[in-house]
């Protein structure tokens, strides 16, 4: 097998002979599946600016691929390192939102959750050859190698994350760090540009938007009801209504783009919206006045918003008690799937907004970029830079042109 070529980046023995900017701190950002890789995009801004770091990408190894992760990364203008150079290098800091291969590197990790919540509202995870099995998502298997614990730091949303690490690992509570949520706090400082998201999306201000969230799994709203597509812009819509579909990374990258585009082809030729999933799910939930979702991170975020959503998929067998699903699960009313979906949307939307998952996603509102830029500089071992912390807005939605 010929073996995979070395990037001339900015590391090894011989980089002093092609850097331009010589004597920079590294930062390593690993990117196993877009969901983790989108999830970081919302903390790298917080080292803009800095002249004495340098960020590369890598995309882990194993036995299976996730397909398009390639052109995902590439696509953002980062210098990417294959990932057999990548894990021979010492690094200053380390960046994953994914316990995928981080035993693997080596340098200082800073291990972040990649959804709402760092215990998995599911209680059962599927397993490769179709079982299930009991996880939280800090269970020890997860965080520890021969007895000791990987990541230098591991961000946590809530204090009720860090409880169920002391139940799961309790070794690895010394080295957790309670920050808040930085994908909330960043939808949070983007809600001002409502008006912007809404015209992106062809929304006046008298105009209604319906958004579809669905995580992964037969258990979601596309696994389920993926009916409601093309029934939601028949019933439910009309001449001041738009509807719009975000779903999670892995329905594209298990399924694929072509056979997603496929499946939804009816409701796309009546004028659903299909946002793609590497960009635009924050601001499509900021821009909606319903959300319809199920029992993932996107759901409760647009739950933590508090405008109007509900659920049209729940699997309430296999929520986790004391997760972020749980909570969602008994605030949000649910929708049947079964019964015209106008009149229920219009009662959905005649009812008062709620706050309450908030606290149930963060316990650092509006703090957690500040806590993860102060302990990622702790890490590099290099004083913080004297500007204040800018949390940039998530970006403007752009449907898919098909």
């Amino acid at each position: 097998m010929q073996a995979t070529a070395w990037t001339r980046g900015p590391v090894g023995i011989d980089m002093i002979g092609r850097v331009t900017r010589n004597g920079c701190k590294t930062v390593l950002v690993l990117v196993p599946t877009m969901t983790a890789g989108t999830r970081l995009l919302d903390l790298l801004p917080v080292l803009d600016g800095d002249h004495r770091v340098q960020v590369v990408f890598t995309m882990p190894s194993s036995e299976d691929v996730w397909h398009g992760l390639d052109g995902f990364v590439r696509d953002l203008g980062a210098l990417v390192l294959p990932w057999d150079q990548a894990r021979r290098h010492n690094w200053d800091l380390v960046l994953s939102a994914s316990h995928d291969c981080i035993e693997h590197v080596h340098g200082k990790l800073l291990l972040l959750p990649h959804g709402a919540g760092a215990g998995k509202s599911r209680k059962r995870t599927r397993t490769v050859t179709g079982g299930v099995l009991p996880t939280t998502g800090l269970d020890r298997q997860l965080l520890t190698r021969r007895g000791q614990v990987i990541p230098a730091t591991i961000a946590l949303p809530t204090e009720a994350d860090q409880a169920l690490l002391r139940r799961t690992c309790a070794e690895a509570v010394p080295r957790s760090l309670v920050v808040g949520d930085i994908c909330l706090d960043r939808i949070m400082a983007s809600v001002v540009h409502r008006s912007r998201y809404r015209a992106a999306l062809g929304v006046g201000d008298q105009d209604e938007l319906i958004t579809i969230s669905s995580t992964w799994s037969p258990e979601s709203v596309f696994g389920k009801h993926i009916e409601l597509y093309e029934r939601l812009v028949v019933e439910a819509a009309h001449a001041q209504t738009k509807v719009a579909a975000v779903l999670h990374p892995n329905i594209w990258a298990v399924h694929g783009r072509w056979q997603v585009r496929s499946w939804l082809a009816r409701a796309t030729a009546r004028g659903l919206l299909v946002i793609p999933p590497e960009r635009g799910w924050q601001a499509t939930v900021i821009a909606s006045d319903i959300v319809i979702g199920d029992h993932g991170s996107t759901s409760a975020y647009a739950g933590a918003l508090g405008g109007r959503m509900c659920l049209a998929a729940f699997p309430d067998h296999n929520i986790r008690a004391g997760s972020v699903g749980h909570t969602l699960g008994r605030f949000a009313p649910r929708l049947d799937p079964d019964a015209p979906l106008r009149p229920q949307l219009d009662r959905v939307r005649a009812r008062p907004g709620s706050t309450r998952l908030r606290e149930a996603i963060s316990a650092r509102p509006g703090m957690s970029h500040r806590l993860l830029r102060t302990a990622m500089y702790r890490l590099l071992d290099i004083p913080e830079p004297p500007w204040p912390v800018f949390v940039t807005s998530a970006p403007i939605p752009i449907p898919l042109d098909w």
